[in-house]
């Protein structure tokens, strides 16, 4: 592939942006391809290739680019104004759709991103339990807020070490951390520090380092045991609502959790976070309580003209129906050309979600780590020039959208079969 343009805007880029990028992971080496437009399932750079697309912007496109139903909707609202600073009808009937879905959810406050979800979720839970301490589970992400920025592998017998630069060791004293599937360890750290722990929050499937899945039981115990001490389950589904099923995970495995995080999917490409819980919780958030929150484009209107959109397509088309087969599909293939190919790789994934791990299959963060990430890197590369945009990490979930084609599947599968090898 030709893509001199996207090389001599990176040399610019460099230059005016940290690292030449708005986010890291968008930092491919030796220099990432820019986008020109997309569509569908397919993404073209400013070069003119076309490719493949498992990114979806990093879960939230589950309908694909470009939809026209989200589309014509922004549209119509941005045609009456785009940002109002005052409340709209538009957030009454978007808490309503997601409070029906998820039983979780008595009340809601929308936010801009996922980051703010999660942070604003832990503060009321801290502010309703009058608690310090929150256990997360290793290679757990909940964003880019100092708390949660925790080195993986400082565990809950320790205090938090920062796993970023600028931020004070004092931020992360009381998260703990435990590893994921060890029901064992989750009980210890909650009995250990009963008295000052607030929350647990967890992804309920881990999409940052994965999919990896949670072992047969593991989040029933979790529940369990977090009821049983009082502690507050946050069920972080930012990557996980909408995607495996309309109430998200917890529709999936059975379980409620005592608040959840929403984004991605239900802003159907637009910035939106929600935090979301028992009434109880809800109402120490400001100005009904004492924890504060607020944000200039909370309840934009565009994000809940887009957020009702996607929740009535979702409805319409019977998405995770037809998505759900698809991943199924994926996978299966996948794993029919690694036995064939008698690689020691495992497929991963649920719903409409995949990865080849380039070695065993992982149960926790440390048996990600174990995987072969230099193949995985040399691999990447390949499956880009031959047109098919996955993740540029090994520690990222693959996206299927409803736009995917059978023809897109089988080109897929074939380049995943000449590249392996």
């Amino acid at each position: 592939m030709n893509t001199e343009r996207s090389k001599k805007l990176f040399e610019e880029a460099k230059k005016l942006l940290p690292g030449g990028v708005s986010s890291p992971v968008r930092a491919i080496k030796p220099y990432p391809f820019y986008t020109k437009k997309a569509n569908g399932s397919k993404i073209t750079d400013i070069d003119g290739n076309e490719y493949i697309d498992y990114v979806m912007g990093y879960g939230p496109l589950l309908l694909g680019h470009n939809y026209p139903a989200i589309k014509e909707a922004v549209i119509k609202q941005l045609s009456d104004g785009w940002l109002y600073g005052t409340p709209t009808e538009l957030e009454v009937k978007l808490a309503r759709e997601i409070i029906a879905l998820y039983p979780s959810i008595d009340m809601t406050r929308f936010v801009s991103t996922g980051t703010e979800a999660t942070m604003g979720a832990l503060r009321a839970a801290r502010g309703f339990t009058r608690k310090n301490k929150f256990i997360k589970i290793e290679g757990g992400f909940h964003g880019a807020h100092d708390a949660a920025l925790v080195k993986a592998g400082s565990g809950a017998t320790t205090l938090g070490t920062p796993d970023s630069a600028g931020v004070p060791a004092d931020f992360t004293k009381n998260t703990l951390q435990v590893p994921y599937n060890d029901i064992e360890a989750m009980t210890d750290a909650i009995t250990t520090y009963k008295e000052d722990v607030a929350a647990v929050i967890i992804e309920p499937v881990l999409g940052n380092i994965g999919p990896i899945l949670p072992k047969k039981g593991y989040l029933e115990d979790v529940r369990k045991v977090t009821e049983e001490n009082e502690v507050v389950l946050i069920f972080d589904e930012v990557i996980t609502g909408f995607r495996l099923a309309m109430g998200g995970a917890q529709e999936y495995y059975g379980i409620t959790p005592d608040m959840t995080t929403l984004g991605k999917i239900l802003g159907g490409g637009f910035h939106i976070g929600v935090i979301g819980g028992k009434r109880e919780i809800m109402e120490t958030i400001s100005p009904a309580g004492p924890v504060y929150q607020a944000g200039t484009f909370n309840g934009s209107p565009v994000s809940m003209t887009a957020g009702l959109a996607m929740i009535s397509a979702l409805k319409k088309e019977k998405v995770h129906e037809i998505v759900n087969r698809k991943g199924d599909a994926m996978r299966k293939a996948l794993g029919d050309v690694i036995s064939d190919m008698r690689l020691d790789y495992n497929v991963s994934g649920i719903s409409s979600m995949f990865k080849v791990f380039f070695g065993d299959m992982p149960y926790n963060y440390q048996d990600a780590l174990k995987c072969d990430k230099e193949k995985f890197n040399s691999f990447f590369k390949k499956m880009l020039s031959d047109g098919i945009f996955l993740p540029p990490s090994q520690f990222e979930t693959n996206f299927l959208s409803l736009a995917h084609s059978q023809d897109d599947i089988n080109k897929t599968v074939e380049a995943y079969q000449r590249n392996l090898k």
